[in-house]
């Protein structure tokens, strides 16, 4: 079957950051060039200007043996040292490193000293724990400092980090720590979501006893336990340990041992797998190299004055990435949130910016498409005039949700960076860079200096502009997974089989180039649609949907079809004003007929279906499989992995 993916949307809007913006920005155009003429060269300068080495590397790349990269592979770093000791070194102690706030209201503030001495502490009780090099620590926490502290004092020592987030289940959390051998877990007893204590130590027991018959965990020896619910918890006597009775009471002093740069710094497990689980595996100088790298250029920090909020988990990729590691390589002050964004109350994320003045946000267009829901007037309540640059992240956004974010988030000014990348790729591959680049809505646009991707038709042959196909990164980078914990067949089988021959890195995403060369992305191949012959892209047959005004949010999949082999079906979520004035069955027919004018016949919807909800992760990834077993009429398969369980109950129902 072709790869050929048929482009169905023009978007023409540009909108290069202003004068002012441009004068004060680090990104500079020469980053480009110097990348183009030595790639190798620019990533090996890249290290030694961003990070220390307590031994310098004299070779950038090994890839002698792909796809199994050696970057920076004789030189030596402690990563923890890099993201703390050298900045308070550097008179920068008293900078503050985190501004934290909880869901209840309660806050801290830790400067880079504080934060420093609590890792040490933190190393120091693990290590009397029997935490050594190459050892596994599991991490089951919430938004809480003590998270951060946990993967810093892990890398410390060293160590192994597999972070499991909060969200998931005894089995899943049982699965992820029999995979990686953990000897440790750090957890809390509990904390807070959505106005209430939502439990983590029971989950623990839970995982650690006999389940299903297969006889208790072997591997784990302690559990180390954050007070922050204050909700009571079962305590096994010599494997327990309360936090506050052991980190306060640890030395301060711990002298960050150097390590190789290919030495692994975390394992991190995709959700939604089936089976056995998936454990990424990055290592240490060169993911940390490109997190800063990108952290810097992406979102063009100034360290001395910006405020950076990340708002994802660091149960996910871009909570190591963009919480824990970048910005605390590169000395910024960052904001960091326990709860949701809508208690206790749908203004929560803007009354933060105000209160913080965050210069950066950085956010899931899922959650930008459901403050559209709510509507402007909410974050118009606030002052967020501290905010002059904006980030998106997780999936494609659609044009319709970009113009939202930059003129209602914004003030119809501050620059967006769109990016793209994955667990995999462990840093941003895609983005504009803000200081230089005209944004177009929707796209992704250009690969960030030193990254090399194409978009190729099943061959591997280059598609050209104007034309839809499959991402591929064609050459190696420094962020790059090096295999999947335990499993190297399975990481050439995942990755790297398909485009054997080239050496390309296949991501599993459609894209197209437009006539500019600019990226867009398409979503996973998975996704796309075969109808009467056309391949059709899911993303932008829902940025259709959402461009009518009475849309908030859909997710488009495709179902069997006997006349068209596969069928358009559509879930939207209709803005509370207009189904507060039509009647669902009309609004199904009128956003038919919409995408059949937008688009063409061809992509008009079978049906269209009126929903409340939409079933996603708690990293806000719509679960499109589950949609295509409503739209085909199976039964609902497993959906452990979202964030509300029984939204798949209420959509069925609704479809029925």
């Amino acid at each position: 079957m072709s790869s050929q993916i048929d482009h169905l949307l023009d978007e023409s809007r540009k909108f290069p950051p202003s004068d002012e913006f441009a004068a004060q920005s680090i990104d500079d155009p020469a980053l480009y060039e110097r990348a183009r003429s030595d790639r190798e060269g620019f990533w090996g300068e890249q290290a030694r200007d961003l990070l220390t080495w307590s031994k310098p590397f004299g070779q950038v790349l090994d890839w002698s043996n792909p796809p199994f990269a050696k970057w920076f592979g004789d030189g030596e770093l402690n990563v923890a040292y890099n993201c703390l000791d050298r900045h308070v070194e550097a008179g920068l102690g008293d900078r503050v490193a985190i501004h934290w706030e909880g869901e209840p209201g309660d806050s801290r503030r830790i400067t880079y000293a504080e934060l420093t001495d609590e890792v040490k502490r933190t190393a120091n009780v693990l290590a009397d724990l029997g935490i050594g090099h190459g050892d596994r620590v599991a991490i089951y926490l919430p938004m809480i400092p003590e998270a951060v502290i946990s993967m810093l004092a892990v890398a410390r020592l060293g160590a192994i980090h597999s972070v499991v987030f909060g969200g998931f289940s005894a089995d899943s959390l049982r699965s992820r720590i029999d995979d990686a051998g953990a000897k440790v877990v750090i957890t809390a007893d509990g904390g807070y979501r959505k106005g209430k204590v939502s439990a983590l130590k029971p989950a623990v027991d839970q995982s650690l006893a006999d389940r299903h018959g297969e006889g208790e965990q072997q591997t784990v020896e302690h559990v180390l336990v954050v007070k922050r619910g204050g909700n009571d918890v079962d305590w096994v006597e010599g494997r327990d340990l309360w936090w506050h009775d052991v980190v306060p009471a640890a030395s301060a002093e711990h002298e960050a041992q150097a390590f190789p740069a290919e030495n692994p710094l975390f394992i991190l497990y995709t959700s939604g797998t089936t089976g056995k689980p998936k454990g990424i595996l990055h290592t240490s100088g060169g993911y940390l190299t490109q997190a800063a790298y990108t952290h810097k250029y992406v979102f063009d920090l100034h360290p001395e004055t910006d405020v950076f909020w990340c708002t994802a988990d660091i149960g996910w990729v871009t909570g190591h990435s963009y919480v824990t590691y970048g910005p605390l390589a590169n000395g910024a002050t960052q904001l960091m949130y326990e709860g949701t964004p809508d208690t206790p109350h749908p203004g929560r994320w803007w009354e933060l910016i105000e209160k913080y003045g965050v210069t950066i946000f950085y956010t899931a267009p899922t959650a930008i498409r459901s403050f559209m829901k709510i509507g402007r007037q909410e974050p118009q309540k606030f002052d967020l005039s501290s905010l002059r640059l904006l980030g998106s992240v997780g999936e494609p956004i659609n044009p319709e949700a970009w113009m939202w974010y930059r003129e209602v988030i914004g003030a119809d000014k501050t620059p967006i960076v769109d990016t793209w990348w994955q667990t995999e790729t462990g840093a941003i591959m895609v983005s504009p860079l803000p200081g230089i680049t005209a944004a177009k809505p929707g796209s992704a646009q250009v690969p960030v200096p030193g990254v090399s991707v194409d978009v190729t038709d099943d061959d591997g042959n280059e598609v050209g502009n104007g034309k839809g196909g499959l991402l591929v990164i064609t050459e190696p980078w420094p962020a790059m997974l090096r295999g999947i914990w335990g499993d190297p067949e399975r990481f050439k089988e995942t990755y790297w089989e398909k485009f054997a021959d080239k050496g390309y890195y296949f991501a599993g995403d459609g894209a197209r180039l437009d006539e500019d060369g600019d990226l867009w992305l398409l979503g996973r191949v998975d996704d796309v649609m075969n109808v009467s012959g056309h391949r059709l892209s899911t993303t932008e047959i829902e940025s259709s949907l959402v461009a009518h005004e009475a849309t908030a949010e859909a997710a488009v999949v495709g179902a069997s079809d006997e006349t068209t082999g596969q069928a358009v079906v559509a879930f939207v979520i209709i803005k509370q004003s207009y189904l507060d004035e039509h009647s669902p069955e009309g609004l199904a027919a009128q956003l038919r007929a919409w995408v059949g004018e937008q688009i063409g016949p061809i992509a008009r919807p079978r049906d269209v279906y009126i929903v409340g909800e939409l079933p996603k992760t708690r990293s806000g990834k719509i679960m499109r499989r589950l949609l295509r077993d409503v739209a085909e009429g199976r039964e609902v398969g497993d959906t452990t992995t979202l964030a509300d369980t029984l939204v798949m109950s209420t959509i069925t129902s609704q479809v029925k």
